[in-house]
């Protein structure tokens, strides 16, 4: 059987096909009692407005992007931006709107094509962007597609006036590391990070750095690119370089604490005993490690919705906002117990 038209409905109520048009559409210019019974005989046909159509009588796409610029098989094991899509899913689902997701291994031009494709085919309404970047071009070149778009989680001492974001201070949550890794006695730590030209990661490396000249701690950076092998490889760099040992590790992410896991067992080492450690990032890998590892709760689920909701607000109103990231919570467990 064909699919009934909003000209079918109309017909079937006795109204015009604009009233059946608004009600669908949540507008006003028609009253409770014909909203709902257009709904109601929508949903007794299994009858929806085709995507397009709506698009059109909103003069919007339905839909908000998101470009993650990194090999799409490590983001597909990445716990941390799992959750962070699953929060992002569930404001836009409340608002009826799609997420177009695009995972891109070769830089920022292929991430920038792919803002300026959308722009010119009018996919997207507006754009979440992530991994805020030193003369970051992104902004500029949103501005000039005429892209809405909210950036998540810059630094909290550099948050910008001029669009809406989310803002995390990254000094408060290196300062929790750092003071609980004092506190169980290390004097020389190990900080294995992400990519350096992420401002968030030069965030965190000051944090860490200024922290640890408080206690008197000495640091020593190791730049990676969150992957579980690099984890791997950067835990047996350090523990066979022919300085003093490192007593601690920070890492950027739950997959490479995982990975220095892995290493120390091949090194025939023990965790806490030997070398403690301590994930930026909390996930199920972390709880059921063994030893279970210490972690920054961060919960990027109530951050992706968080996000979200800013962009759906710009949108809708044209109010541009900035909101505070509440600050991470360290969860002890084995990877750092002592005595």
């Amino acid at each position: 059987m064909s699919k009934e038209t909003i000209t079918g409905l109309a017909k079937r109520l006795g109204i015009s096909k604009a009233s059946v048009s608004y009600a669908l559409n949540g507008q006003p210019g028609v009253s409770e009692l014909t909203r709902r019974r257009v709904l109601d005989l929508a949903e007794e046909l299994d009858w929806y407005p085709s995507s397009s159509a709506r698009a059109l009588s909103r003069s919007r796409a339905g839909a908000v992007g998101m470009v993650l610029s990194a090999d799409p098989l490590l983001i597909g094991t990445e716990p941390h931006y799992m959750a962070m899509l699953a929060g992002i899913e569930t404001a836009l689902a409340e608002g009826d709107m799609a997420l177009m997701l695009r995972m891109v291994d070769k830089g920022p031009v292929q991430e920038q094509s792919t803002y300026e494709r959308w722009a010119g085919e009018r996919k997207v309404d507006g754009v979440l962007i992530f991994d805020h970047l030193h003369d970051d071009p992104r902004p500029t070149l949103l501005d000039r597609l005429g892209l809405p778009f909210v950036l998540h989680s810059a630094p909290a001492s550099a948050a910008p006036a001029s669009y809406s974001g989310t803002t995390t201070d990254h000094a408060v949550d290196a300062a929790t590391i750092v003071d609980h890794l004092h506190d169980r006695g290390h004097r020389r730590i190990a900080h294995v990070s992400g990519p350096h030209r992420f401002v968030h990661e030069e965030e965190r490396i000051r944090g860490v750095r200024e922290r640890a000249a408080r206690h008197g701690l000495e640091v020593v950076q190791v730049e990676t690119d969150y992957a579980l092998t690099s984890g791997h490889d950067a835990v047996v760099t350090l523990l066979r370089a022919p300085e003093a040992p490192v007593t601690a590790m920070v890492f950027g992410n739950d997959l490479m604490a995982m990975g220095g896991l892995l290493a120390l067992r091949e090194l025939g080492l023990r965790c806490p005993d030997d070398v403690a450690m301590v994930s930026w990032d909390d996930s199920l890998h972390c709880r059921l490690a063994s030893p279970a590892v210490t972690a920054l709760s961060r919960n990027p689920g109530m951050q992706g919705r968080v996000a979200a909701e800013l962009l759906l607000a710009l949108l809708d109103t044209g109010t541009i906002q900035t909101k505070p990231m509440p600050h991470g919570e360290l969860v002890l467990r084995s990877s750092t117990a002592t005595g």
